[in-house]
């Protein structure tokens, strides 16, 4: 029995190629969502003072916004050099080099600023388990696809990378799931109008008037309950078969960006768009883009 569970593994990683336009892709989307971060927010709001935090950056870290003085000038000077690393990681140039800017950059970020929220914390998660990925990639650029590669030890150190991106994901989605199962507003169905109508997160001006029907109807509850299966769902994605993985992706995805437009968590849906790409398709799976198409 544990040869055979040998020879599974040896064949499963000598067949696995995760250094194609998908994984590129996933990377990509990351570094969007935290330069979307940078761009549409000054560091004067990304960094203040808090409840038992005096200073602007957070102390007791090393993030590189704070070994610079605590001044708008120099705040925003950071700032603008984390967005020109992020546009080389976002163009694919050297990803065994690059990863390392993402990763450090999501540190900076998700350690010393005060008004984040979710998807900066799943940015430095996902690029820190992306790592042993890029940092096995020699290709110049993480667009192209290698169609064979024998480095066994590379794949070996990738594929185990890759296990744990899944396991993480399905463990992200099950810790959200159970932990509505101890609110009684998720239970009976009422959870999503009391966050459609949170004054902070809430539905923006112009969507209150037309979906105002749909709050105050008995549909929210379905709405709700939906919400809890669809994370169900994610969380049996882990054992599916790679067959059913783009049904639930496309289902996914609507999921995610309906709570962008609803919630207005954009930097957060885009980060859990690259999540999802990363668990639920294939690397092998390679995007083809409409100029191939028509060389082929």
């Amino acid at each position: 029995m544990i040869r055979h569970l040998s020879q599974w593994i040896n064949q499963r990683i000598t067949s696995f190629n995760p250094w194609t336009n998908v994984y590129g892709l996933v990377r990509s989307i990351f570094a969007f969502s935290l330069f979307i971060t940078l761009f549409f927010n000054d560091a004067t709001l990304l960094f203040r003072p808090s409840s038992g935090n005096p200073t602007w950056v957070k102390t007791d870290t090393l993030s590189m916004f704070s070994f610079v003085p605590e001044t708008s000038f120099a705040l925003n000077l950071i700032r603008i050099i984390c967005l020109i690393l992020l546009l080389v990681v976002m163009s694919g140039w050297r990803p065994r080099v690059t990863s390392l800017f993402h990763l450090y950059i999501a540190y900076s970020i998700n350690s010393g600023a005060t008004t984040i929220d979710g998807g900066e914390q799943v940015n430095l998660v996902m690029a820190l388990l992306l790592l042993p990925i890029a940092l096995t990639d020699n290709r110049k650029w993480h667009w192209q696809n290698i169609s064979s590669i024998n480095r066994h030890y590379s794949k070996t150190i990738a594929y185990i990378a890759y296990v744990f991106i899944r396991i993480q994901v399905a463990i992200l989605y099950f810790h959200s799931f159970t932990a509505k199962l101890d609110n009684d507003e998720w239970l009976d169905g009422t959870a999503v109008y009391y966050y459609l109508l949170d004054p902070m997160l809430g539905l923006p001006n112009f969507l209150m008037n037309p979906l105002h029907f749909l709050l105050a109807s008995p549909f929210i509850v379905v709405i709700t309950w939906v919400t809890l299966f669809i994370q169900l769902l994610l969380v049996c994605a882990l054992f599916m078969s790679k067959n059913n993985w783009s049904k639930v992706l496309w289902c996914a995805v609507l999921f995610h960006e309906l709570i962008a437009v609803l919630l207005g968590l954009i930097s957060f849906s885009i980060a859990m768009l690259a999540m999802l790409i990363i668990y639920l398709r294939p690397l092998e799976q390679v995007f083809v883009w409409q100029k191939n198409k028509r060389r082929k």
